[in-house]
């Protein structure tokens, strides 16, 4: 896992093209310079991805301490085990809902407890007895797992397991059923008996994928009602996105999955303001305790919409009580203003005069750097400027900060839109490589999304100033 390669290719299997591996240094004997640059693609692009790696560098890496590896490792390969435990590509997850649970609460359960959900879903369409509450005491036996693959498929997979007294055989007998449709991955009888709960999670997980067997949602019911009005934020998904990921940057506890869903109680919200002006919350004041009665979420969704007004944020029209019913719009206002200042400040405690920058410098910076080294593209005036869907302009910058770092017989003409996005791709994994962090995605450059490609070229400037 040293110099990186392997550790690409994993993030792209968990994460389809996430990373533009003509960015990578190959070659057998590779310099201390080139793989840190290799693992500086795989910090930042395991950080795009949703992994936490607030403690692992890229030194870590080329040094091959264990733990660590281990640690990204298991991040990367759950991101891609999970990847597909979502409502919006799995509709008939909404069989999953328990009595008075409303979809709202069913969106906050984390993948691994959707999973412990389908577990139990399928044992008691079974009318199996037992129920499992995690993945390793419960499944040792094997016979939980013997029930839910005859469930699956009952054609392949039969009960006669349960008929085997010794724990490790009937494993092995359970196991031979999973390779019958397919799913004989990551565990072992011997990890089944130990109980591991990652290996067995993430055998769980790949049943899911593989089997999901929920019957779809009839059309016209009542529940696809519902559905429909949440899919309905499929709209700004993108956006919201790439706002989760750079709270989940900030360490925010807990772990945004669900933009919309996740800051109703303003606690993330004023997490994020606390780490962007230190000392800003006054935590005693703030409601913490979970669950949260609306009116409580309402009191710590006032307060952050009130920090953000003292801060300058232009926040006309918005109260405590949008962000709290997750209205589009306005919670993506909020949070692009946060993910703003935070460039902002970055910028300007790293600037001599320390005075603060604004979009304009921002822009000229970009100019004047994208100019050297041989730059060919137009300068632009804003961030919104057409001719940023190329990526020319893009690329140009980036080898002004360092001549070189982009090979032109790589550099597409970029008239379709396919060669725009090849573009793109290759200048967000340059800029990850130059050790940036960045949160957009292809499409928002050849579709020109002036806030996402604002935080690219900040994300630059704050590297190229450090």
């Amino acid at each position: 896992a040293r110099d990186g390669l392997v550790l690409s290719k994993l993030i792209n299997y968990s994460s389809p093209d996430t990373i533009d591996e003509r960015v990578l240094n190959r070659g057998r004997k590779l310099s201390p310079f080139q793989v840190t640059e290799n693992n500086n693609v795989v910090i930042n692009s395991a950080k795009a991805i949703g992994c936490s790696v607030v403690n692992i560098g890229s030194q870590d890496l080329a040094e091959g301490r264990e733990h660590l590896i281990l640690g990204l490792v298991w991040q990367i390969i759950k991101i891609g085990l999970f990847a597909n435990i979502d409502i919006k590509l799995h509709p008939e997850l909404y069989r999953l809902l328990e009595d008075g649970e409303t979809l709202e609460d069913f969106l906050k359960l984390p993948a691994d407890a959707i999973l412990l959900r389908w577990f139990n879903y399928h044992l008691a369409a079974a009318g199996w007895h037992r129920r499992v509450s995690n993945f390793s005491g419960d499944i040792k036996d094997s016979e939980n797992y013997t029930v839910l693959l005859s469930q699956l498929v009952p054609a392949q997979c039969s009960r006669d397991p349960l008929h085997e007294r010794d724990l490790a055989e009937r494993a092995e007998k359970m196991l031979q059923n999973a390779d019958r449709i397919g799913c004989r991955r990551y565990v072992s009888p011997k990890t089944v008996v130990n109980g591991n709960p990652k290996l067995n999670l993430a055998f769980v997980a790949h049943l899911f994928n593989t089997h999901p067997c929920l019957a779809p949602l009839e059309e016209d019911s009542a529940d696809h009602a519902e559905l429909d009005e949440y899919l309905f934020h499929d709209q700004y998904d993108r956006e919201a996105r790439a706002f989760a990921l750079w709270l989940n940057s900030l360490n925010v506890d807990p772990f945004v999955n669900y933009l919309f869903e996740d800051i109703k109680d303003g606690l993330v919200l004023l997490q994020a303001f606390d780490k962007i002006f230190p000392g800003s919350v006054n935590w005693k004041k703030v409601n913490q305790k979970r669950p949260m009665m609306r009116f409580k979420q309402i009191e710590n969704t006032n307060m952050a919409v009130d920090m953000g007004q003292a801060h300058g944020f232009s926040l006309v029209g918005i109260q405590g009580a949008d962000l709290t019913d997750g209205t589009p719009t306005l919670v993506l206002s909020i949070v692009w203003q946060l993910m703003r200042a935070n460039i902002v400040q970055t910028l300007a405690s790293l600037s001599t005069h320390g005075h603060k920058v604004t979009d304009q410098d921002m822009v000229q910076w970009a100019n004047r750097v994208a100019a050297t080294n041989g730059g060919r593209a137009q300068p632009i005036r804003s961030f919104g400027d057409a001719s940023l869907a190329s990526g020319h302009f893009l690329l140009d910058v980036l080898n002004g900060m360092k001549s070189g770092i982009v090979d032109p017989q790589l550099v597409t003409p970029g008239q379709t839109e396919d060669d725009r996005k090849m573009n793109a791709k290759y200048a967000i994994s340059i800029a990850r490589k130059l050790g940036a962090t960045i949160f957009l995605l292809p499409e928002d450059i050849v579709e020109v999304k002036p806030k996402m490609i604002l935080t690219f070229i900040g994300s630059l400037m704050a590297l190229h100033q450090a």
